[in-house]
């Protein structure tokens, strides 16, 4: 069953193919295993329309930090030729980095009428009802429209027992700010450096010791790193900072778990 609700802390690191191909054998020495769609290395690719209003405020708020934001997307794990392929419409907030994630699934015909008029796809389950009011609220609360086409390649890993405790790492990540279509496929400019990955690492509580450890051996450290605001800022004549040009600094871990526990998170 597909799950729609997430909350989580994710942690980002920008690091190089030679420290990814180093990492996996460890990570699946410490009970992490593939994805069902990477069994043997496979990839599976993620295709995104970003939305924001006319003068970018979603994005120029999120590059911000503030202790509350929230992003709309449309998601999708395949290229919708025929439109009757399963989409998700997201909504993504982050609460003093706690990441919400709420979605409705819907065929891509279905969304595009859902975002043209409003027009719900007819159902009488009530958590589906529920996520297109929480849709509808949002969408009136924020005048966005499509603004920027973002896929990437993944390969991803869950830990045996904690199916919530999820490791990913992303390649070839493509965005345009035309031909604003998941049926388009995937083509633009890519975001990284060929020789650059970015890893996340999605957990409930803390990082595990066995992670921080080997994340400190091979002098891996937390890069905050958005997809959509670094390419925003590039946009605007502002590169990120890539691996070649970054200075190392030291892996810093905010919050014990007890400390979260403080802070209310919940499984959803």
């Amino acid at each position: 069953m597909a799950k729609y609700t997430f909350q989580r802390f994710e942690k980002k690191f920008l690091l190089t193919v030679e420290q990814m191909d180093r990492l996996i054998p460890k990570f699946i020495e410490h009970g992490m295993e593939y994805d069902k769609y990477c069994v043997g290395g496979n990839i599976y690719t993620i295709y995104n329309i970003y939305f924001d209003d006319v003068t970018s405020s979603v994005i120029r708020r999120s590059i911000r930090k503030p202790k509350f934001k929230e992003k709309f997307r449309m998601r999708s794990y395949v290229v919708p030729v025929t439109g009757e392929e399963k989409v998700f419409l997201e909504i993504k907030r982050k609460v003093k980095k706690i990441v919400l994630k709420r979605r409705a699934v819907l065929t891509y015909n279905e969304a595009l009428a859902y975002l043209k008029d409003g027009t719900r796809p007819e159902t009488d389950d009530y958590n589906k009802i529920r996520m297109f009011n929480e849709l509808d609220n949002y969408l009136c609360r924020n005048k966005v429209k499509p603004a920027i086409y973002l896929s990437y390649e993944r390969i991803a890993f869950f830990d045996k027992v904690d199916k919530n405790f999820r490791i990913t790492f992303d390649r070839n990540i493509t965005t345009r700010r035309h031909d604003l279509d998941l049926a388009k496929g995937s083509y633009g400019e890519q975001l990284l450096h060929e020789n650059e990955r970015l890893m996340e690492v999605k957990i409930t509580h803390t990082l595990p010791k066995w992670l921080s450890d080997i994340l400190t051996e091979e002098k891996i450290f937390m890069s905050g790193f958005s997809k959509y605001g670094n390419e925003y800022r590039r946009m605007k004549g502002y590169e990120f900072t890539h691996l070649c040009d970054r200075h190392p600094l030291p892996v810093k871990y905010e919050k014990t778990e007890k400390q979260e526990q403080k802070d209310g998170l919940k499984i959803l």
